[in-house]
């Protein structure tokens, strides 16, 4: 019998999660992988193109939930997606990948269909509950019954949380098998070229988080740093749409748009974007995948948040939590390479998709 599999894609890092994952399932006979696309984001640069880019297929679901405030968004997934498995196509596993609210969301749909679930990053914290994706970790990794971590430092967070052994299997970093598998792809784009940016002489910049972008005040103090740094090195600055109108909101947009080392491009989908960091000298960001890809590329990152969910970034590899006042201090370590020349942790080595594949023919079929 073939086994359904539902993989949930809801925003842009959940779409570089479950491509290596389907194109892994696909290939095998017993089992047929379907994505469930939520609609959580809806900005083509963040959702469709990442999909041509990814070489996946159309969502085989499309639940178009768009966006609103978080009990908004999780109550149209949860019933968009529940009635997917009552009246549709009911799968035989579910795989939630990431922290968004829809990981959350139809994890709990999942369990109380007992339907089995999958989580795929479990175990990430940052001990912040201020952040709403650290409440949608901690709900989604208390109801599912496997819990796939990238990293030891999950498991011990798992383990000290009191969850069962028997659901903890360390996996790896997905992440990583994304890039491997558009690198390619992500060379031939040449980036860099495009802006007329030469390697290692540009720094990418990348700012979206609530806590960062939505005070006044604090925004106030991010560009400015950003425009006092500019004047050491060239900065890229993807803008999210959140943060965009925020700057426009508070009379930033026309003085960052007009300074010649800033140079602000609407956000881009996976490989352009995975091309323009590969070849930075540094990245400014309050992300939580690019410290991941930043270890992996060996690429000095500055993360401007107090806690991350990915300690083992800032403890193994290239990353650095940093406030915005200590921005260009440390910026100013970077251009004289005084910088950590961190390693790859263990399983960062792009077969993540193929081991957890294994592990699914052992559950469904043996």
């Amino acid at each position: 019998m073939t086994q359904k599999i539902h993989l949930i894609a809801a925003a842009r890092p959940n779409f570089m999660k479950i491509a290596p994952l389907y194109h892994a399932l696909s290939k095998q006979d017993w089992c047929e992988p379907s994505i469930i696309h939520t609609g959580q984001h809806y900005d083509a640069n963040m959702s469709d193109d990442i999909f041509a880019d990814l070489m996946l297929p159309d969502p085989h679901f499309h639940l178009s939930v768009g966006g609103g405030t978080h009990a908004e968004q999780v109550g149209k997934v949860m019933m968009a997606y529940e009635n997917i498995c009552l009246n549709i196509q009911r799968p035989d596993l579910l795989i939630v990948v990431g922290d968004v609210n829809s990981t959350a969301a139809c994890a709990q749909v999942a369990a109380k269909l007992h339907i089995t679930v999958a989580h795929l990053e479990a175990g990430l914290r940052s001990g912040d509950r201020l952040m709403p994706e650290e409440i949608n970790r901690l709900v989604t990794d208390a109801i599912c019954d496997y819990l796939w971590t990238p990293s030891p430092d999950a498991d011990e967070n798992l383990r000290r949380e009191g969850h069962p052994e028997s659901r903890i299997i360390r996996v790896g970093n997905i992440m990583m098998d994304s890039f491997e598998l558009l690198s390619g792809k992500i060379i031939a784009e040449d980036a860099p070229t495009k802006y007329k940016l030469d390697e290692k002489s540009y720094g990418v910049v990348t700012l979206h988080r609530p806590s960062n972008v939505d005070n006044p005040k604090i925004l106030h103090s991010l560009m400015d740093g950003l425009i006092e740094n500019s004047k050491k090195i060239k900065l890229i600055f993807a803008v999210h749409p959140r943060t965009r109108n925020n700057l426009i909101k508070n009379n930033l947009w026309d003085k960052m748009q007009n300074l010649e080392n800033l140079i602000l491009i609407e956000p881009v989908s996976y490989v352009p974007f995975m091309s323009l960091v590969r070849s930075a000298k540094l990245i400014i960001t309050d992300s939580g995948g690019i410290q991941e890809e930043t270890t992996y590329l060996d690429i000095p990152c500055l993360t401007l948040r107090d806690n991350t969910e990915r300690p083992i970034t800032v403890t193994e590899g290239t990353n650095k939590l940093v406030k915005p006042e200590e921005l260009s201090i440390n910026v100013d370590k970077i251009l004289k390479n005084d910088w950590v020349h961190g390693k790859k942790p263990e399983n960062w080595d792009g077969h993540t998709a193929e081991r957890i594949t294994k592990i699914i023919d052992n559950l469904l079929n043996k």
